[in-house]
């Protein structure tokens, strides 16, 4: 009699499923980029945001002047607050030897330059010098042009004031 030759056979069978680890090299390099991508966004994130932290509180003061100022009137304390706000924002931007000693119109004619407006010595921002020397009652001048322009040469310079660590 004939066996049949097939009857020995064992029945197919599907192989083992994939495994996912160990990783194949492909992912691993894939893991690498996109780990290496994520601290190069955070660290350019980190520097941004420590390079407009200055600005950011240069123009919360701004706004707590102009609330103090309409709540109290104050123009005289006002102007000087303002003063005093430019000329640290000068000394964290600009040399200290360069910053300093600068008053009155070399301080404006500073500012314009910085600024590249001109409103500083031949417009509104004169009354930063002017009012030091006029009596209170005195003191007449537009707040909120006068804010505009603060936060404009804020906004000028920002790119490049830094905190000094």
């Amino acid at each position: 009699m004939t066996t049949d030759p097939l009857a020995d056979l064992r029945d197919w069978h599907l192989p083992d499923p994939v495994s996912w680890w160990p990783l194949a090299p492909g992912w691993w390099l894939v893991a690498v980029l996109v780990l290496a991508g994520l601290l190069v966004v955070v660290r350019l994130g980190v520097r941004r945001r420590r390079r407009t932290s200055l600005q950011r509180a240069a123009r919360r003061e701004l706004e707590r002047l102009g609330r103090e100022l309409a709540v109290h009137g104050d123009r005289r304390r006002y102007l000087a607050e303002l003063s005093r706000l430019l000329r640290r924002l000068a000394l964290a931007r600009y040399p200290r030897d360069q910053i300093a000693g600068l008053t009155g119109d070399d301080w404006l004619a500073f500012l314009d330059a910085t600024c590249g407006t001109g409103e500083f010595s031949g417009g509104i921002g004169r009354v930063l010098v002017d009012s030091a020397y006029r009596p209170a009652d005195q003191i007449d001048f537009d707040p909120e042009r006068l804010a505009q322009l603060v936060e404009r040469w804020i906004e000028f310079n920002a790119n490049s004031i830094r905190g000094k660590r």
